[in-house]
């Protein structure tokens, strides 16, 4: 899937680190000077915003002259970006398109784990992120869950029909709410509808009463197996889904017990890929 990152959102990245121009490179008098920039992987890494990094460097005045796509493992010491131009397009354009690929390609490469090890216990799970991502980065957040092979839960209210207990407890409870589910779907005819359950129980009656999809939050691995089980028995046709406190160290335990989505949001949370950038001089024409 590809995510549109606008030039104006790019713009904002610069901005905000270039408000009103770069005094050091002035003060030096090299901004007119050639030169090259290029970014190299110090790590295993799954790439991400390479293609957003570039362009970052082009609003700059700088030309990218080759990178690596997106979603690509590559190994360390792997060049994955470079671009050339003057010294002052070069320097504006530096920490802003870094840091747009450490952090994107440390997701990435957290999900690439993740759905690795989930797919190794399962070959059919479905690996979601939340939406939990730091305000005004959610699309960079989602292409790199896509690089990483993960897909979106939610990619905000607007899109989706999810009940949690703290609607049903507005409606007057799980069961008053559950009655009213013909009502909600003759309404929204062209939505699936995914209710959280707080219980094994609960997740049962939600399933019985004609949800699309049940989502358990937290429940342990041993009660989730147990409930897949009978889930499968008497709504074979209701999918469930695993959220809460799901990570790298127990992916493989939740998805061998049967779910068809596990849900997290532990790849956002991290340490970012450590990838250098290197500046040199070239020769005038």
């Amino acid at each position: 899937m590809h995510y549109r990152i606008s030039d104006m959102e790019l713009e904002r990245f610069i901005d905000e680190d270039v408000p009103y121009g770069d005094l050091t490179t002035t003060l030096l008098g090299i901004g007119s000077e050639p030169g090259d920039i290029t970014f190299t992987t110090r790590e295993r890494t799954v790439v991400c915003c390479t293609e957003e990094a570039g362009r970052v460097l082009e609003r700059c005045g700088a030309g990218a002259a080759f990178s690596v796509p997106s979603g690509t493992p590559v190994d360390a010491g792997t060049v994955i970006l470079q671009a050339e131009g003057s010294a002052a397009a070069l320097h504006e354009g530096w920490k802003v398109a870094l840091n747009l690929l450490e952090y994107a390609s440390g997701i990435a490469t957290r999900t690439r784990m993740i759905v690795d090890r989930a797919r190794s216990a399962n070959p059919d799970i479905v690996v979601l992120a939340t939406r939990k991502t730091f305000p005004g980065t959610r699309k960079v957040a989602m292409k790199a869950i896509t690089a990483g092979g993960a897909l979106p839960h939610r990619l905000g209210l607007s899109e989706s029909v999810l009940v949690f207990s703290n609607h049903t407890a507005l409606l007057g409870g799980l069961d008053r709410f559950l009655d009213t589910l013909p009502a909600i779907r003759k309404s929204a005819p062209e939505q699936k509808i995914l209710v959280e359950a707080d219980s094994a129980d609960e997740a049962l009656r939600i399933a019985r009463a004609g949800a699309d999809a049940v989502q358990v939050d937290k429940m342990s691995v041993h009660e989730l197996a147990s409930l897949v089980a009978e889930l499968r028995k008497e709504c074979p046709g209701v999918a469930v889904s695993a959220a809460g406190g799901i990570n790298l160290d127990n992916a493989a335990e939740y998805a061998s017990t049967g779910v068809d989505i596990i849900v997290l949001s532990s790849v956002y949370f991290g340490k970012p890929s450590d990838i250098s950038a290197v500046i040199n001089s070239k020769p005038k024409p």
